[in-house]
């Protein structure tokens, strides 16, 4: 994981240049250059830490109704009980959900998996496509926190941890960013992509 020293996040448009654009932007990619599936992960330890605070609420939780003399009532204590776990089972999935992302661009489409059991999941056809650009710096300040973020006037995200991401400029004026490793690669790789599904689009 590559995290860049300067802080600040940055703003939408100044990522980089669209897809079909002169330079890197795969118009005119070698086929042989771009793999034919690229795969990338980004990881936030950090996570563990927020997923133990949550065991501890449920084990808080587990503990008050076993070893409770239930001399207060039953209500309170049945409120505290459920409230503890419920608290712990929300920390833990929202934390080791978001302990990493990984990320698999092919043929035909981005997808991108969260924690161990591949949730939540996003797949994106990359015909929706029209312009990837590389983030150098990426913040959880920028999207209102960890996790899967939605932000009116930004679009969607995928935000595991700081630093470099790659956002992608779909063709309803929406956008997806995804905290990645290696998120230049993904860029080449999806604009080199693109470049090729067009040009086969045009040949028929």
């Amino acid at each position: 994981m590559r995290d860049h020293p300067h802080e600040g996040a940055t703003a939408p448009g100044e990522h980089g240049g669209p897809v079909g654009d002169g330079g890197d932007s795969g118009s005119h990619r070698d086929p042989a250059d771009v793999p034919e599936v690229w795969h990338g992960r980004a990881t936030n330890r950090v996570q563990w830490l927020l997923a133990g605070a949550g065991a501890a609420c449920m084990a808080l939780g587990i503990e008050l109704a076993v070893d409770s003399a239930w001399t207060s009532g039953l209500a309170p204590l049945v409120m505290s009980v459920v409230g503890c776990v419920l608290a712990g089972l929300l920390v833990l999935f929202g934390t080791l959900a978001f302990v990493h992302v990984a990320v698999r661009v092919d043929q035909d489409c981005l997808e991108v998996r969260c924690g161990h059991m591949g949730l939540p999941r996003r797949r994106i056809p990359l015909e929706h496509v029209v312009g990837a650009d590389f983030a150098p710096r990426v913040t959880p300040r920028h999207w209102g926190g960890w996790g899967y973020r939605w932000r009116p006037e930004q679009g969607t995200a995928v935000v595991v941890r700081r630093g470099e991401a790659v956002v992608l400029r779909l063709g309803d004026g929406r956008s997806f960013t995804v905290t990645v490793d290696d998120a230049e690669s993904a860029v080449r790789c999806i604009r080199g992509r693109c470049g090729l599904n067009r040009k086969r689009a045009a040949g028929h």
